[in-house]
């Protein structure tokens, strides 16, 4: 992870539309160069405990994941978790380092347990799950590595936002 400057905060408030909170890092950045994924305090300066280590903030790439859970690509993944115990497994383990990773952050007693986008039993929500992908590397969250792979390369038509 890269450490969080000033000069980042204004991209990211570009790419968001709104002022980011409780970042701590730049956890993946896109093929273009712009931050894709930060990291996010586990507790905000005003005490919300905050569970999504990892949080989307490509608007192409939030936009293209949007409009694979409204084409029913979360119930696809559910079937294929229930089906596949191999793709489960991988599933569980990818909450677990999310949980270790966020812990390795800070411990938040109101969120013990609980990680990002459904884990371990559920596919809700596929922005924290490709942003653990992206932020984690391939190979950490079989739901995550198949949304980029079904959305490809969408940062090959340059920066999301022009500062």
């Amino acid at each position: 992870m890269e450490d969080w400057t000033a000069a980042e905060e204004p991209l990211v408030a570009l790419q968001l539309q709104r002022t980011p909170r409780g970042v701590i890092g730049v956890a993946r950045r896109c093929g273009c160069g712009l931050p894709c994924v930060v990291a996010t305090a586990p507790q905000l300066a005003d005490g919300t405990p905050f569970p999504t280590l990892y949080y989307l903030t490509c608007p192409r790439l939030s936009a293209a994941l949007s409009t694979l859970e409204a084409q029913g690509f979360m119930r696809e993944q559910a079937e294929r978790l229930a089906e596949d115990a191999e793709v489960a497994g991988s599933y569980r383990r990818a909450h677990d380092r999310y949980l270790q990773e966020r812990a390795a952050v800070a411990e938040v007693p109101e969120i013990a347990g609980v990680s990002a986008g459904g884990m371990p039993e559920r596919v809700k929500c596929l922005h924290a799950l490709v942003g653990q992908s992206l932020a984690s590397g391939p190979g950490v969250n079989p739901v995550g590595d198949a949304a980029l792979a079904e959305v490809g390369p969408w940062w090959e038509a340059g920066p999301c936002v022009h500062p």
